[in-house]
């Protein structure tokens, strides 16, 4: 469900040239930023790297971009 919201110039400036870099519209990238903000709230014990990482993960699960691991021997 899409909701209109009424954001800040200066927020949405500041998302303008990382929406750009990362190839994604202005409210896509504040999309993004509030839900990496919302998963680092939720777990603060863990790196922000770390929870990027997770949240990419689960999107490439979601895209069938899986492979099994193979174990060294």
């Amino acid at each position: 469900m899409a909701v209109a919201l009424k954001l800040s110039d200066e927020l949405v400036e500041i998302a303008k040239p990382h929406a750009a870099a990362m190839h994604r519209s202005v409210p896509k990238q504040i999309e993004h930023w509030a839900r990496l903000g919302k998963a680092v709230e939720e777990n603060p014990e863990l790196p922000v790297q770390f929870i990027k990482d997770t949240l990419l993960a689960v999107e490439e699960a979601k895209a069938g971009q899986v492979s099994d691991y193979q174990f060294a021997s």
